[in-house]
């Protein structure tokens, strides 16, 4: 089979598109035949190694597809299943071996390059606005990078919960893409102080919360835009990471909380992984939550992918197709 395979850390370019052997099920485990892999900005992460990663590997933690074998001692799951993942690495080729505990059931009429868009970003966006910061219609909210896989999903999440949604892009056709998801106030980070911007509309420190997945430059101008006791939730670091903080910052900006989550802290426990799931396909299936595909990629040319990611010219989820 076919997989993309890092040999050393570095730029696009160490994704060498090469054979390798076919996995088998080991105990706990099935192998997917992947119909698409998401590509996220974790992978970058791994890519330049900005967490420990042991290599030679193969990157990708997310996808779909359809299993072709299964170990012994598993029986959640059969033969010709069609299932999505994120958290197992490797998902970047033909086919993965995957813990069981980490899939979970794709619906009928929902297409596999769907299922592919929402592990990691959709279930990201679930845990932000529901347990993160847990929205009401009261609330206040600012989302960067609204046109991005995990913004447009949380303004479209944020407005079924009823919230005034915020949003920062870089472009003219991403600003549209953010207002057709819903979005209350668009604002063109690359023309104005997005901070003054929001303070403009909504008054001084109008936000309860901002959901930051850019990162270095965005957080602190974040901070002065949170009410007393608001929450500072930093899930990503597109732009860089955030240097170290004096929190002596957050109480004189009004004991403000701030905190890091990441996903898999949120699905740690199977039940919530399952639960959170449900919810995202019924939103999908019934029409209450779109899921934007912007590209697919070959397989092959996941350094391209990579390039566009990282330049941010992509839109809506981008997705592997082997």
């Amino acid at each position: 089979m076919q997989a993309i395979v890092i040999t050393a850390p570095g730029g696009p370019e160490v994704l060498e598109y090469t054979a390798v052997d076919e996995p088998a099920a080991g105990a706990g485990q099935a192998v997917v035949e992947i119909a698409a892999a998401g590509l996220n900005y974790i992978d970058t992460y791994h890519r330049i190694a900005q967490y420990p990663m042991d290599f030679p590997m193969t990157p990708g933690l997310e996808g779909s597809g359809t299993i072709v074998e299964i170990a012994d001692d598993v029986t959640e799951f059969a033969i010709g299943d069609r299932v999505a993942w994120t958290g197992v690495l490797g998902s970047y080729a033909d086919f993965v071996a995957a813990d069981v505990s980490k899939l979970v059931t794709v619906p009928d009429g929902i297409e596999l390059e769907t299922a592919a868009a929402i592990p990691l970003q959709g279930l990201t966006a679930h845990y932000l606005v529901r347990d993160t910061y847990a929205l009401t219609p009261e609330s206040k909210c600012l989302i960067h990078a609204g046109a991005g896989g995990v913004g447009l999903l949380v303004i479209q999440m944020a407005k079924l919960i009823g919230a005034e949604v915020y949003t920062t892009v870089s472009s003219d056709e991403k600003a549209e893409l953010a207002k057709s998801a819903g979005a209350d106030h668009v604002i063109r980070y690359d023309e104005v102080n997005f901070a003054d911007a929001v303070e403009e509309i909504g008054g001084p420190r109008p936000l309860d919360v901002v959901y930051d997945g850019v990162g270095k430059t965005t957080f602190d101008d974040g901070l002065r835009l949170l009410r007393p006791r608001g929450l500072m939730a930093l899930f990503g670091a597109a732009s860089g990471p955030v240097p170290p903080v004096n929190l002596q910052v957050l109480a004189q900006n009004g004991s403000l909380y701030a905190t890091r989550p990441t996903l898999f802290s949120y699905i740690a426990k199977r039940e919530e992984l399952v639960e959170r799931s449900r919810e995202l396909f019924e939103w999908i299936g019934d029409g209450r939550l779109q899921v934007r595909i912007g590209q697919t990629w070959p397989l092959e040319e996941a350094a391209d992918a990579h390039r566009a990611l990282e330049a941010r010219v992509t839109t809506g989820k981008t997705l592997l197709i082997p």
